[in-house]
């Protein structure tokens, strides 16, 4: 029987299911991934000696440079791997290789204070400790299983600290979910958006074809006697174009609705009712909170979003509001008449239908992270258009809890706890920290726009009518450009060749201009500004 025991732990499955005896002479295959083939738990005490290398790169250079060096990006490129190797190099060499080749490559972007492309935020001390809590425990939000993960509770919990941080009504917009950044949430905004018009374009004919989640956009379209679907805006970021091609509407129906040439980012109402009386068209209003060049946002209080409401419920068309930095705004104080073009910007955004935000951008946690609100229920619109279908496995969620399953109310199945540095994050600073770091940014910029405005090298953008005006448009985002022209082709180079701050080149009315957007939770008024004043000055007096 001994016997018999034995010979039957020494079989295993050969291929189509034939038993082979294992011979006890031929030595077994190691997990390579065990430390010296020995290891049978993880090698967790050779990662934190890693991570303690880590920062003591970093740390060692206190000025960081937003850039890498030239010979930096060579020696990573020349030793990046070009081949996948039989036998791996081991951990201690990759180590190596990735602290000593590929980190100097870097930039800076989180880092550093003073880089200021792109929107980028840094990481809070918080956030940072709960994304190595993410990457250590790697939690799949995918399925709301209360016996088996409170994940997907810190996730319905982050979302309901972020409704209260931008001071919406939880009762109405405790539903959406968290994306890879304001692009997936757009695509969710305007997927919301898609499913809503054409349903009550096809109820208006007494269609009972009326989902395009379960009977496809031609057969409902057609249904509803649609000919397209337009989203309407002003200056909208290009991540809503990308999005209306993807969802099948097009980018070109996107259609611009501004007042004039020489003001584009102002709605013209008569225009907006005009294309929503349209009888062939279903459309989406998307709402620029906060326009990537100049910070500035398309509507002015909660009167003109009041009349935004009104016609978008007489004609059936759905509001969202790309508010990836801009919505962020609404954390500040809105009797201090400081910041009242900021605040009006702001106002209303609570009658929309979504909303769009970027965790990785003011709140100032690891990407990838965005938000998508709906104010309407996840079962309610999201899952028609989300849901997976024909798979029970994945439908295991407890009945009638409040919390949703994430993997049927966004684009996907798998993907990490985004959730929990936000939660840190909002936990650890509150609705006075945040409030502390967006008026710091805002003084900075503003301070650098006025700066500008006086100095004869350059011109702040868009053309104000005094100084005074000029910074109480001022957000977040300085927008500028330099006076001599050849000085100004080169402009946003130069800058960045200092290595000392980093800047996004744009165009403004056909010309090249430079955009500072100051995002970073290390902001410090007085030293940032005179960082950033020394270089423009020498790179002015340079160029001339």
């Amino acid at each position: 029987m001994e016997k018999m025991a034995r010979d039957e732990q020494q079989e295993t499955v050969a291929p189509f299911g034939h038993a082979v005896p294992h011979s006890t002479d031929t030595p077994q295959p190691v997990n390579p991934i065990y430390v010296d083939g020995k290891d049978n738990e993880m090698p967790f005490k050779e990662l934190y000696g890693f991570s303690q290398s880590l920062w003591d790169l970093v740390l060692q250079t206190p000025n960081l440079a937003v850039l890498p060096t030239s010979d930096a990006l060579s020696k990573a490129r020349m030793t990046l791997l070009d081949d996948l190797p039989d036998r791996g190099h081991g951990l201690e060499r990759t180590k190596d290789h990735l602290l000593h080749d590929i980190v100097p490559a870097f930039n800076a972007s989180s880092l550093s204070p003073n880089y200021y492309g792109f929107v980028v935020g840094g990481v809070t001390p918080a956030a940072l400790l709960a994304d190595n809590v993410v990457s250590v425990y790697d939690q799949n939000v995918q399925v709301h299983m209360e016996e088996h993960s409170v994940a997907t509770d810190v996730e319905f919990k982050a979302l309901g600290l972020v409704v209260d941080l931008l001071k919406l009504n939880r009762r109405a917009w405790h539903n959406g979910t968290f994306t890879t950044g304001a692009t997936g949430s757009n695509i969710l905004g305007l997927a919301c958006g898609r499913e809503y018009v054409v349903r009550k374009a096809a109820e208006r004919r007494g269609s009972s074809i009326s989902s395009v989640g379960e009977y496809g956009l031609f057969e409902v379209m057609q249904a509803a006697g649609l000919t397209g679907i337009q989203v309407l805006s002003t200056m909208p970021h290009s991540s809503v174009g990308k999005a209306a091609g993807i969802l099948g509407i097009g980018r070109s129906n996107m259609k611009n609705i501004c007042t004039s040439p020489n003001n584009h980012l102002e709605i013209d109402m008569e225009l907006l009712e005009k294309e929503l009386s349209r009888p062939d068209k279903a459309s989406i209003v998307c709402i620029s909170c906060g326009e990537v060049n100049t910070g500035h946002f398309a509507t002015n209080g909660g009167k003109q979003m009041r009349e935004l409401r009104r016609l978008c419920d007489k004609y059936d068309a759905w509001i969202h509001v790309d508010g990836a930095f801009g919505i962020f705004g609404r954390i500040l104080d809105a009797s201090q008449e400081e910041y009242a073009s900021i605040t009006r910007g702001c106002e209303g955004v609570e009658l929309a239908d979504s909303i769009t935000g970027d965790a990785h951008k003011f709140l100032n946690v690891p990407y990838d992270c965005g938000i998508f609100l709906c104010r309407y229920s996840s079962s309610a619109l999201s899952e028609d258009v989300f849901r997976n279908a024909n798979a029970v496995y994945l439908n295991s969620a407890a009945s009638g809890s409040q919390v949703p399953s994430p993997l049927n109310i966004g684009l996907e199945n798998s993907r990490r706890l985004r959730a929990l540095p936000v939660y840190a994050s909002l936990m650890a600073y509150g609705k006075n920290g945040f409030k502390t770091i967006l008026e710091t940014q805002i003084r900075l910029a503003r301070m650098i726009a006025g700066w500008l405005y006086d100095h004869p090298a350059y011109t702040p953008l868009p053309l104000a009518a005094s100084e005074d005006d000029l910074c109480a448009q001022t957000f977040m985002v300085v927008l500028f450009r330099a006076n001599d022209e050849q000085l100004n082709q080169q402009l946003t180079k130069r800058i960045n060749a200092t290595s000392k701050m980093y800047v996004s080149g744009t165009s403004w009315e056909g010309k090249p201009a430079c955009r500072i957007a100051i995002s970073n939770w290390r902001a410090d008024v007085l030293r940032d500004f005179a960082l950033v004043t020394d270089v423009l000055e020498k790179v002015a007096s340079n160029g001339n």
